[in-house]
């Protein structure tokens, strides 16, 4: 194993540091402009940009990186970023910080693209699975760890924008100094997203939610911790828990996902998150063990959404259309995302208490659990037998590039790398 994972330590130990920087910017962000006096709607309007900017990143970013190559387009990403961390202390304006997370946006995404394409290079047809599952393990690890330093600083100064800053600055000697080769993006047939979504409305729609409810979690569930009184201590322990819930959780996930029809695992995930989010509702109150305790199950069920709507969705299409498929996927998941943050803090604005947070989770898991349930008894989602559904793989949303790592699309990038050797032999000949 050792020997499988050297070659990518130090694309991991980027990783890990990037992951704990945006982690832990995402969660003081929320918990600063909180402490400023701001309300949660004007929070969540704020904090939504940055999955403006990561959508537009989507987009744009790769152009970059085609253009300068990798090395260097991972240091002008993480300078931009870093940059707009430095920024976010120097001045308290909510038009500005809007600003500020729409480029940090662009940039973060550019930086998880320049990663995943270097693992995608390095990672062999039989070390893939292992490389990508270690990839998503060290991107979760890396977020929770993140939590932790906001007991480094107060809130109201500016030490946790440095901490921030120098994590990122950290991210960038690993990636500056390896000797992997620059990979090669590999193009691919595109396919009409219509065509897609009509094929996969129940992953197109698992991932929409997954990105109304993640997004709003790390933007508005800071904001509910400090509304319900949680010193900072207890708020990186509630963040942490909560991470790390979504990344053990998926494991028996994975295995019921593997040998159950996944047009039913979808909606039950989706209503035990309604469940537990009523839960916490009716018994989270002035009991932090017990909110604690919950919000572990919140997070693992929650995360697990995203994964199996992904699996889902590459069960109903060949491996060459993955890429595709994929990306499709995470535009779903990024407009999720951009409504997410501006709904909750609509929720908890419209209860007029923390706990509109839950209240909004818990509509958002019962109406897609419905909707998805009105897909499967309407045949507009196809069966898939079990023994025909593709392997389930923990996945964390990052970029369309972390398909290239996946190992269920192994075979149509084997098979686009012929074409492309064929055509050069051609090209000699």
């Amino acid at each position: 194993m050792s020997s499988i994972l050297r070659p990518f330590m130090a694309l991991y130990a980027a990783m890990l540091l990037l992951a704990m920087s945006l982690g832990l910017l995402a969660t003081f962000l929320s918990l600063r402009l909180t402490h400023e006096g701001y309300s949660a709607q004007v929070t969540g309007l704020i904090l939504t940009s940055y999955f403006l900017g990561c959508i537009v990143g989507t987009l744009y970013s790769n152009r970059l990186i085609k253009i300068v190559g990798h090395i260097r387009s991972f240091a002008v990403f993480a300078a931009i970023y870093t940059a707009m961390v430095m920024l976010h202390g120097c001045f308290m304006s909510a038009a500005a910080w809007a600003v500020f997370r729409f480029f940090s946006g662009v940039a973060a995404i550019g930086l998880f693209m320049v990663i995943e394409s270097w693992l995608s290079e390095c990672s062999q047809s039989n070390t893939r699975g292992r490389v990508f599952s270690i990839y998503m393990v060290v991107t979760y690890l890396g977020s929770s760890i993140g939590q932790q330093f906001l007991n480094i600083g107060d809130i109201g100064d500016q030490t946790l924008f440095f901490v921030v800053g120098f994590l990122m600055v950290l991210c960038i000697l690993p990636v500056s100094l390896t000797r992997s080769i620059h990979p090669e993006t590999i193009c691919f047939e595109p396919m009409s997203l219509k065509k897609i979504v009509k094929k996969a409305p129940m992953g197109m729609l698992g991932c929409f939610t997954s990105g109304l409810l993640t997004s709003s979690f790390y933007t508005m569930a800071p904001v509910f911790c400090h509304s319900i009184e949680l010193d900072l201590s207890q708020i990186s322990v509630f963040m942490t828990v909560t991470v790390l819930g979504g990344l053990l959780i998926q494991w028996p996930i994975g295995l019921l996902s593997d040998r159950v029809d996944r047009s039913k695992v979808i909606p039950c995930i989706m209503a035990l998150v309604a469940l537990i989010s009523t839960v916490i509702i009716l018994n989270g109150h002035g009991r932090v063990g017990a909110l604690i305790a919950f919000t572990g199950f919140f997070g693992g069920f929650m995360f697990s959404v995203y994964p199996v709507s992904t699996a889902r969705a590459y069960d109903l299409f060949e491996p060459k259309d993955v890429v595709n498929v994929s990306s499709a996927l995470l535009l779903f998941y990024g407009i999720g995302s951009a409504i997410g943050p501006v709904g909750a803090s609509s929720a908890m604005a419209l209860i007029n208490g923390p706990y509109g947070y839950y209240v909004y989770c818990g509509v958002v898991c019962f109406t897609s659990a419905a909707i998805s349930v009105y897909l499967r008894f309407r045949e507009l989602a196809p069966v898939v037998p079990v023994e025909e559904q593709v392997d389930y793989i923990i996945m964390k949303h990052t970029s369309p590039i972390a398909t290239q790592i996946d190992p269920r699309s192994e075979i149509e990038v084997e098979q686009e790398q012929e074409k492309v050797n064929e055509q050069q032999v051609g090209g000699l000949n």
